[in-house]
């Protein structure tokens, strides 16, 4: 039977994501108390500048004091939509103390302080939801935690970051340069005015901070990620990618070492051979590629930003969330038990494509592949390319010129990698290192 009294719900923050969801609370608010058991009735929303016309909303539930809000004491779920670490955090807090449980979609504060929220939901016996943190619409948050509860994942690959999957989309697919296909992504609405956050990797880092934890069971901070954009990435390595028969991602990979005693996360771009599945992610999609040990290979696809899809993830948890209120309950907790660490980035084992420019005379070859030789770094392949001085390509342009070296190289640690260019970069044959990517996916 359901109960007539309503749960009410506070809403913080009423922009892109915020005002989606009040919009669905309201249009579908007897399909939610269905599958609820009971009505949610919005009963205040949190925002800055009051002024503002909100359709859909009624203005008497606009407020700007958010503590006030939270503190009411009648609030039964708070839903944090703001952003940011302060005052979100403070507000969540303050929140558990005065009864109610949070549904949240704040990835910066949850992968920098998502142990602290989970202790104080803990302590006074709420629920902390946070399954559009991560990947908008895409459930992935609740499978990891949940669904694969009984398995041991071993590793977590995927693209969560829409606006760089798109730059990098539209340089592969039209030949754009970087800062051409970033001038496309902002004129759609994919890249905010300011796009440091997606394009330098900081984004997908506090993502993979918070898949990490879930994933392996320990804690890990958006500190622990290793972190490279995709400021870098130019059109020279998009055409090599495609001569291997791959293309150019922006990937968050999550892993568990193969003694199983460590972890590592890292957000780095990375070529992945176009037969694999996250390779045919296109345009603004997120995909994660889960492998566990009895599960096999899983992957999950869809939106992973925009209102309507992050609000769908939001409403998703809410009704979760409302119905253990109704059975006075809580969902899962914090589940961090393994409390293993996190190995630095030099420990990481991959494959590496790295582009140089040397003189193109005889026996440069012989001296970059000593170089890799002596630094337990084996080739596994060479490709070699005369380029004449004013920087056109003119193959076998002779002694005195220019050429570009494209190396290839069988897994590796990154600490090797990282010697191993040092000491190229000591060559007088070598003029430079173009570039280095990591060849991931195989």
């Amino acid at each position: 039977m359901m109960r007539t009294r309503p749960l009410k719900v506070a809403l913080l923050g009423c922009g892109v994501v915020g005002s989606e969801v009040a919009r669905i609370m309201t249009t579908h608010a007897d399909d939610l108390a269905a599958r609820i058991g009971a009505p949610v009735e919005l009963a205040g929303v949190a925002v800055r500048r009051p002024s503002k016309v909100r359709e859909g909303i009624d203005p008497a539930l606009i407020t700007t004091d958010a503590t006030a809000l939270v503190k009411r004491g009648d609030i039964d779920v708070v839903i944090e939509v703001i952003g940011g670490i302060e005052p979100a955090r403070t507000l969540i807090t303050t929140a558990f103390e005065h009864g109610a449980s949070v549904v949240s979609a704040n990835k910066a504060l949850l992968a920098e302080d998502g142990a602290a929220l989970h202790a104080a939901a803990e302590q006074y016996g709420r629920d902390l939801y946070y399954e559009a943190a991560v990947a908008g619409a895409i459930p992935l948050v609740r499978p990891l935690r949940e669904s694969l509860a009984g398995d041991k994942v071993n590793r977590v690959l995927g693209i969560v970051n829409g606006t760089t999957n798109f730059i990098l989309d539209r340089m592969d697919t039209s030949g754009a340069g970087y800062s051409e296909a970033l001038d496309e992504a902002t004129a759609l609405g994919y890249a905010e005015a300011d796009p440091t956050a997606d394009v330098e990797g900081f984004d997908a880092a506090a993502k993979a901070a918070i898949l990490a934890g879930i994933a392996f069971h320990t804690r890990v901070r958006i500190g622990d990620v290793y972190r490279e954009g995709i400021t870098e990435v130019t059109a020279a390595d998009i055409v090599s990618a495609r001569r291997m028969g791959c293309t150019v991602k922006l990937l968050a990979i999550c892993e568990r070492a193969a003694d199983g005693n460590s972890v590592t996360a890292r957000v780095h771009p990375a070529m992945i051979p176009l037969s694999h599945p996250l390779a045919s992610v296109r345009e603004a999609y997120n995909a994660v590629f889960v492998e566990a040990e009895a599960a096999g290979q899983l992957m999950f696809y869809g939106p992973g930003a925009g209102g309507s899809p992050t609000a769908s993830a939001v409403l998703g948890d809410l009704v979760a969330v409302c119905r253990n209120k109704l059975n006075e309950a809580t969902g899962p907790g914090d589940s961090a038990y393994t409390r293993l660490p996190v190995s630095p980035m030099g420990d990481v084992v991959t494959r590496y494509h790295i582009s140089l420019d040397v003189a193109d005379k005889p026996g440069v070859l012989a001296q970059v592949a000593t170089v890799f030789a002596e630094q337990g770094v084996s080739i596994d392949t060479v490709r070699q390319q005369g380029r004449n001085p004013s920087g056109g390509d003119e193959a076998g342009a002779g002694q005195g010129g220019e050429a570009s070296l494209v190396v290839v190289t069988h897994r590796a640690a990154d600490a090797a990698l990282s010697a191993t260019v040092e000491a190229l970069r000591g060559l007088d044959t070598v003029r430079g290192v173009a570039s280095i990517m990591r060849v991931e996916g195989e």
